[in-house]
């Protein structure tokens, strides 16, 4: 069994990156604009990778920074609802804010609008990564929006680092959010890294393409990144479903056909479903398959972290879904 398998098994995760608040328009189907109502929850990728595998019967830390305010305390608490493990969220007073998410289930014209001044999540230092005991998790996750700006683009490398010398794997879900960067040829670079530095690599077909300077390059990124022995690669193409590179294999997985309320959470549903079917000791391709399945839940309901599948969630869904579409 390879290092990654096996610290995935071990169903025990220290995620980094940034927690947040997400509104969406109530009721499903209005517009942000003409909204009379929010409902509240939350938000924010690695926060919602957190609290799916929470809900899939794993464990998961957050490591980021909070504000020291009704919403950083708000996000803290739907964490702990979630089961998340806050122990390494660091609380930041003053001006830094934590991100907020205003978005609506509507899949025309779908606007999310997202807050990220002063991100408090940027600030995570050397001193807060070295804080966390690696070797009590099995693997460490972190999603691209990190590497962004200093100072946690460098203390997420240092995590990397802490994570190699106990061997732990590192997990990277691309990710690439092109407001938060201050330039497409910085995060062309570091995102390159972060590839280069991670045992298993999660990303669409639009980021493996900007990482290789062509969407057209992007299946052969993909499919170079996957020689390193015992990396794992999985390539994303939306309605197209996924190719999994892994020891020489390239498997293809399609997706499950859900009638969508919105775009958003795919993808750290993806990931929570894929890393719990791994822990399960369930073979790959019916690991992927349910994070396909998982995506397809998350876009089938407003909101993200509420809309992520329990155990029990997923296999109603899979018992009575006809099934993926040919891969």
């Amino acid at each position: 069994m390879s290092a990654l398998i096996d610290g995935i098994r071990r169903n025990k995760f220290a995620v980094f990156g940034r927690a947040g608040m997400d509104m969406f328009a109530d009721p499903q189907g209005t517009k942000a604009e003409n909204a009379g109502m929010f409902r509240a929850d939350l938000g924010g990728s690695s926060a919602n990778i957190c609290a799916g595998l929470c809900k899939l019967g794993g464990q998961s830390a957050l490591v980021t920074s909070v504000s020291n305010d009704c919403v950083g305390r708000f996000c803290t608490n739907k964490l702990q609802h979630y089961g998340v493990d806050t122990q390494y969220l660091k609380v930041l007073d003053g001006e830094y804010r934590i991100s907020l998410a205003v978005y609506e289930s509507v899949l025309e014209d779908f606007q999310n609008c997202i807050y990220r001044n002063n991100a408090v999540d940027f600030q995570v230092t050397n001193e807060d990564v070295d804080r966390v005991n690696y070797s009590e998790f099995g693997a460490l996750i972190t999603a691209g929006t990190v590497f962004a700006a200093e100072p946690s683009r460098g203390s997420t490398f240092r995590a990397f680092e802490n994570a190699r010398k106990v061997g732990m794997p590192v997990i990277f879900d691309v990710d690439y959010r092109p407001y938060s960067w201050p330039s497409p040829a910085v995060a062309a670079e570091v995102l390159s890294r972060a590839g280069e530095e991670s045992d298993l690599i999660v990303g669409n077909d639009e980021e493996f393409g900007f990482m290789a300077g062509g969407i057209e390059k992007g299946m052969d990124k993909a499919r170079e990144l996957a020689q390193r022995p015992g990396r794992m690669v999985i390539y994303k193409m939306g309605q197209s479903g996924a190719v999994t590179f892994f020891e020489g294999q390239e498997i293809r997985t399609g997706i499950y056909p859900v009638t969508a309320v919105k775009p958003n959470g795919a993808g750290d549903s993806f990931m929570a479903g894929l890393l719990a079917g791994i822990a399960e000791g369930r073979p790959l391709k019916e690991a992927v398959l349910r994070g396909s399945a998982c995506a397809s839940i998350v876009v089938s309901q407003p909101g993200c972290a509420p809309a992520m599948p329990t155990t029990a969630q997923l296999d109603a869904f899979l018992a009575t879904h006809p099934g993926p579409t040919e891969a």
